[in-house]
């Protein structure tokens, strides 16, 4: 299988499969991606660097754990990538946020890009792409060579559910940028779906079919 890091946790794999459901509703299906979301936030952040400082509890002078000032941004995909978005930040709260314009040509399922809005001094921050499904890869490996051209040298990809070729990719074009997911499915069909998939993330999001 390609070379996803795919979270197994209970809690995860049980609100996936909520999320899947094709009875579940527009409201229900936005709360448990953004659940799914900030349970990913975990994982995404795990190696943060910390520093030690010097804080006074109600009962004495201690010495504990910060985190050392790495600034994060996140990236959304348009249009489905905002449905991650509010999950990171709950547990993200100071993290910038950029948004790319990136939609699937339906005939040759190439990313054509037609928006672009990231932080000024975002070279200098940690980026996670946030992109719901991960297909056949092209719109989250173009939102990655964006980062690059604008100086970024630490990215992440995160996702709910990616197909295998997706994940290669992504992987064989930006080998040094891990993807998360929390689902890796069977693989595409003829038009690019993932299989057996839970539909179109950004339709369900916003009730848009």
């Amino acid at each position: 299988m390609p070379d996803a890091i795919v979270l197994d946790h209970p809690l995860v794999q049980h609100k996936l499969t909520l999320l899947r459901r094709k009875d579940t509703s527009t409201a229900a299906f936005r709360l448990l991606a953004r659940e799914l979301s900030m349970l990913m936030a975990y994982e995404l952040t795990r190696g943060l660097p910390l520093q030690t400082v010097t804080i006074e509890t109600p009962l004495e002078t201690t010495e504990a754990p910060l985190l050392a000032g790495k600034k994060l941004c996140l990236v959304s995909i348009l249009r489905a990538g905002n449905g991650m978005l509010d999950g990171m930040l709950d547990l993200l709260p100071s993290a910038r946020v950029g948004h790319a314009g990136l939609y699937r040509d339906p005939s040759t399922l190439q990313p054509v890009q037609y928006y672009l809005k990231l932080p000024e001094d975002v070279a200098d921050r940690f980026c996670i792409v946030l992109d719901p499904m991960l297909a056949t890869g092209g719109s989250v490996a173009a939102a990655v060579t964006l980062l690059k051209q604008a100086g970024v040298t630490q990215i992440s990809v995160a996702c709910l559910l990616a197909a295998p070729e997706g994940v290669t990719h992504v992987t064989e074009t930006h080998p040094d940028v891990p993807v998360y997911a929390a689902g890796l499915d069977r693989g595409l069909d003829s038009h690019g779906y993932i299989r057996p998939g839970l539909g179109d993330a950004g339709d369900r999001l916003y009730g848009t079919k």
